[in-house]
């Protein structure tokens, strides 16, 4: 059978083949938007751990020489040394009368030379000098050929960086500049630390330190850095920006000139380190990660590689195309397969539907395979097997329904016959004075009537009402005048509502037999009728039937509301409290019918609800 796109099977095959395209599409997709995210989180990730190499290094070299620079402002012996030489315009000689400073000026040398050497950094630290203020004399600890030796101190108070760096109230970086004492072409970058040192007792100006840090002191970690070819990296220190190329720094334009897309917020980077999306000078879109250096102004920032990252996407592309010609290869066979597996069974179903609906409601065992079509052939052919036993019981079920309800109006008297009786009977008694006896008969006369006239089911609650006075006139006799029954209607216009016809009596009924005459003694029948509103069911009307019998158990309250009383054996006790209740249910629904609240030893209380409903609705 083939295949139309209007049918349910061809929409099934054109929704599978879709749906797979689709999820396989989307599947790509996210898996290629995760991969980019991956990617360049791994990217940055990395770079961001080499980058935090550097500045674990450098942060803990800088700390080391800044250490020994503080060592060297706070020193004694080396405020001492500055104290007594300010005046000096040169070193003592042996034999002179200041020899004194000459031995202490080499046991301050020692001293500084020992402290040289224990610094952790010191390699990186070109020359160390020492000067009182007034410039003449100073110690150099230096691992470069110095020139102009005798002038050194001289030659960097004359610097422009003298001042100011003097004059700064903390370290104060100026940036990478060529030695001042070096010439030549082999002459060095360095970076000048300078800072007072103050006279030990008091706050004066006694002379200054001044180290050169070299720019190895970088390059050393720079050139083990893993950089990619289309990579670059920048060292910020200050207000100078150093790019590093074939293992040199010279000075660049600073990352932070250039114009910023967007910044990157990862959960990867370090709260210190920040990354951004930036528009180079030359066009180009690039990643830039910065890490600062410890020091305030120091950073370093890395343009992340592009080629790498094309180069893993490239072979993504290609796991991406091969994965698409899989899902097509496997949706194509997939729909081969649905066709085959679908198209055969509904075929063969709908024949069978066709045949039944034809009026063949033969067993079809061809239908009925081991798989989810074999359970609705099974059930097709159940169905068609058990259709008119269906039908019975239903019709069966409705005849139930209707001898439920109008079962109490059901009777085998002749009504003539009865009427004519009693009507004697009354008449006899009238003549002999027989007042109770004539009372009792037109009570029964009339209770008869409502037995034997008209099939409705639903009637005025007056009518109702007089029908339960006619049967309690007759109970009263006897019972000899020892129960009572009264009645509370919270408005006149409730007679006028609908109740089933001989709804009342089996109430009250219950209360006589199972209620008041066990107790032995004299009782009372109360009945409250009046209107409410209920959230759910709007206007209701609500009977209360209460009595001061012996009351109920919870046991006795289920099996009366359940129909599983003993069979009585006169006419009214037949239709009882769960015949009520049914007929009840069947006609308004489960929200409506009988409730029972009973207390052992006190009373019992019977709560019937119905829709306000009257003659006119």
């Amino acid at each position: 059978m083939r295949c139309f796109p209007g049918t349910i099977r061809g929409r099934i095959m054109a929704c599978t083949a879709a749906l797979t395209l689709l999820t396989a599409l989307l599947t790509i997709t996210a898996c290629s938007a995760v991969f980019q995210y991956f990617l360049k989180e791994s990217q940055l990730q990395s770079a961001e751990y080499n980058l935090q190499v550097i500045q674990s290094n450098v942060s803990a070299d800088m700390e080391n020489i800044l250490n020994f620079t503080q060592w060297c402002g706070s020193s004694a012996d080396i405020s001492q040394y500055m104290k007594e030489f300010e005046d000096q315009t040169r070193m003592p000689s042996i034999s002179s009368e200041d020899s004194r400073l000459r031995t202490m000026a080499l046991r301050t040398y020692e001293q500084l030379k020992e402290k040289y050497h224990n610094t952790h950094s010191s390699a990186y630290i070109s020359r160390l000098l020492l000067s009182p203020a007034n410039c003449c004399n100073y110690m150099q600890i230096s691992d470069t050929v110095a020139s102009n030796t005798s002038q050194a101190a001289e030659m960097i108070s004359r610097q422009p960086f003298f001042a100011p760096l003097m004059e700064a109230g903390d370290y104060q970086w100026i940036g990478l500049i060529p030695d001042p004492l070096q010439t030549g072409a082999s002459q060095e970058l360095i970076l000048p630390i300078l800072r007072p040192v103050y006279n030990q007792f008091n706050s004066d100006i006694v002379g200054w330190a001044y180290l050169a840090v070299s720019e190895q002191m970088f390059l050393d970690y720079l050139n083990t850095f893993p950089l990619e070819e289309d990579a670059s990296i920048y060292l910020t220190i200050g207000p100078c920006t150093y790019g590093f190329s074939q293992g040199r720094l010279s000075r660049s334009p600073s990352p932070s000139s250039w114009e910023v897309i967007s910044q990157i917020q990862s959960p990867t980077l370090d709260p210190s380190t920040s990354a951004a999306n930036v528009l180079l000078p030359d066009g180009s879109r690039r990643t830039l990660i910065t890490c600062p250096l410890g020091q305030e102004g120091w950073s370093v920032t890395q343009i992340l590689s592009t080629h790498s990252r094309r180069a893993q996407q490239q072979i993504y592309l290609s796991v991406i195309a091969c994965s698409l010609l899989l899902v097509g290869l496997v949706g194509a066979g997939l729909y081969a397969m649905l066709n085959r597996m679908i198209n055969r069974p509904v075929g063969r179903l709908l024949g069978t539907m066709e045949n039944i609906s034809k009026g063949d409601f033969s067993r079809d065992s061809s239908i009925e395979w081991e798989d989810e079509f074999g359970i609705i052939g099974r059930g097709i052919n159940q169905m068609s097997e058990n259709v008119v036993s269906l039908m019975d019981k239903k019709v069966e079920a409705e005849k139930h329904k209707k001898d439920l309800e109008y079962q109490i109006l059901q009777s085998q008297i002749n009504p003539h016959f009865l009427y004519n009786t009693l009507n004697s009977i009354k008449w006899m008694a009238t003549i002999q004075n027989a007042s109770g006896i004539a009372e009792m008969t037109t009570a029964l006369a009339r209770l008869m009537k409502n037995v034997s006239k008209g099939r409705t089911a639903l009637i005025p609650l007056k009518e109702e009402l007089d029908l339960v006075n006619d049967y309690f006139l007759i109970q009263q006799y006897r019972y000899g005048g020892s129960i009572t029954l009264e009645y509370s209607l919270a408005s006149e216009d409730l007679n006028q509502c609908l109740i089933h016809r001989f709804t009342l009596q089996p109430i009250v009924e219950n209360a006589l037999f199972h209620g008041i005459e066990p107790k032995g003694c004299a009782g009372s029948i109360r009945i409250l009728c009046e209107s409410r509103e209920a959230e759910a069911l709007g206007q209701i009307l609500v009977i209360t039937v209460t009595d001061n019998g012996i009351g109920m158990t919870q046991e006795t309250i289920n099996r009366v509301l359940s129909g599983n009383e003993p069979p009585a054996a006169d006419f009214f006790r037949q239709v009882g409290v769960n015949n009520v209740n049914q007929r009840i249910r069947y006609e308004f629904g489960e929200a409506y019918g009988i409730s029972i609240e009973s207390e052992p030893g006190s009373y019992t209380s019977m709560r019937i609800t119905l829709p306000y409903q009257t003659e006119g609705i």
